[in-house]
């Protein structure tokens, strides 16, 4: 089973002092070409800090994300799964899941990243800032990442759970097909259609996310998902075609 997360915004500062960037040590060594174009596109926007704070629409306040895409193979490194901070990472807490419970997340979590591609937990990675609608020279991330991502996901056996945004699946889509499902977290007051939520969407894809990884259950089709989520007392339920909601 994989579950497919979106990044954060925000990001964790510190980390390894003597573990730079290694693109060899990232999951999924056939995105390396993309993620070098990626990198020497973000760094060469970096060396303008105008045009860069424009790309990244950033504010005075957050000149500093502009200082790290500057320093992207020198600074720290760490775990993608503690770099990223915001409220589903906030949520899902790696830094107190049992060791049982990280090592399911190692094996089982990819995270979607503009600027990566697809990361494992464990993938060591510094603090950058690229969001799916940035804008670089002469690169468009939708077409550098949409169909590489789409074939690694294509390739991938067993349930795929994808959390991400709209905006992110939009960079690489999952297979369509009955071991893959979107999870849209939902309110359901029981006297009209369930509502999409902002906020708490969010908050419960990071619960759920612990949840699962706490449960360290490799799930080989979604009706045994259902099944354990009813038992485990979650409201997982079948909602559109190739959709889960997940009620809270």
């Amino acid at each position: 089973m994989l579950l497919l997360l979106p990044p954060s915004e925000t990001k964790r500062d510190g980390g390894d002092d003597d573990a730079r960037l290694d693109l060899s040590r990232l999951s999924h060594p056939s995105l390396t070409a993309q993620r070098r174009s990626a990198l020497a596109a973000t760094r060469a926007l970096s060396s303008n800090r105008a045009a860069m704070a424009a790309a990244l629409k950033l504010g005075a306040s957050q000149q500093f994300e502009v200082t790290r895409n500057r320093q992207l193979r020198s600074s720290p490194t760490t775990p993608a799964l503690d770099r990223y901070t915001g409220v589903l990472y906030d949520a899902l807490d790696a830094g107190t899941l049992s060791t049982a419970g990280r090592a399911f997340a190692r094996d089982h979590v990819l995270i979607h990243s503009a600027l990566f591609g697809l990361l494992g937990a464990d993938d060591p990675i510094p603090a950058y800032r690229l969001s799916h609608d940035s804008k670089l020279p002469d690169l468009q991330l939708k077409k550098l990442w949409r169909e590489r991502i789409s074939a690694v996901l294509a390739a991938t056996d067993g349930v795929i759970l994808d959390l991400r945004s709209e905006s992110y699946v939009e960079l690489g889509p999952a297979p369509l097909g009955s071991t893959s499902a979107v999870v849209r977290v939902v309110s359901d007051s029981g006297s009209g259609p369930r509502r999409a939520l902002n906020h708490f969407n969010k908050k419960g894809k990071g619960e759920f996310v612990r949840i699962l990884c706490e449960a360290a259950i490799d799930h080989s089709s979604i009706d045994s998902l259902l099944e354990w989520s009813a038992g485990a007392g979650i409201r997982l339920e079948r909602g559109a075609e190739g959709e889960l909601d997940l009620v809270v």
